[in-house]
């Protein structure tokens, strides 16, 4: 078939399909070549059975080997994202965190206004949702023992009721997203 571009033209696409088929243009063949089939084989080769088999072992090993290097490469490639997402959520949770400590501020405030107050609590249980659909979680610290990794001491008392390095008070709340210390608490620590 011959298509041609038409200068002046109505169609949509203007194209024109001409009706002449060019037989001399159309080759079909027939004929089917056959080819000749060479086996493998030592012989042909001109190596040993156990030169061959050694190959395939060599082959076989290196193939090994290239799979459990992709392996091991997907896994880092996935913990160092992993960690690259830590990383910026742990920036935007800091970021965010004196704005709840602000909010709890204003609900430990008082007020005479029970609207103000309903308000500012459900805007701070909003804003603690937030964060903890991220991953956020609280340090636990009144009444547990002392941890250098997640609390900092403001402050030591002397106190016969209390065990050696119990946490009897928080200054400020700490976070921490999976095992990884956003904040830190800031506590007051008995003997």
């Amino acid at each position: 078939m011959m298509i041609s571009k038409k200068e002046n033209f109505s169609g949509r696409w203007g194209i024109i399909v001409d009706e002449e088929i060019k037989d001399e243009n159309i080759e079909e063949k027939t004929d089917i070549e056959e080819t000749e089939t060479v086996e493998n084989t030592p012989a042909s080769t001109g190596k040993s059975v156990e030169e061959l088999e050694e190959e395939n072992k060599d082959l076989e090993d290196r193939y090994k080997r290239l799979l459990a290097e992709f392996e091991n490469f997907k896994k880092r490639s996935e913990k160092e994202k992993n960690f690259r997402i830590d990383m910026i959520t742990a920036e935007v949770v800091t970021t965010m965190l004196p704005i709840m400590d602000n909010l709890e501020k204003a609900l430990a405030a008082e007020t005479q206004d029970a609207g103000y107050k309903e308000g500012i609590a459900m805007v701070a249980k909003q804003f603690s949702t937030a964060l903890n659909s991220l991953g956020l979680e609280e340090i636990e610290t009144v009444g547990k023992k002392f941890n250098p990794e997640f609390h900092d001491a403001v402050s030591h008392i002397d106190d016969p009721s209390k065990g050696e390095q119990e946490i009897v008070q928080e200054c400020r709340k700490g976070y921490k997203i999976r095992d990884k210390v956003v904040r830190h608490s800031m506590v007051i620590v008995a003997n």
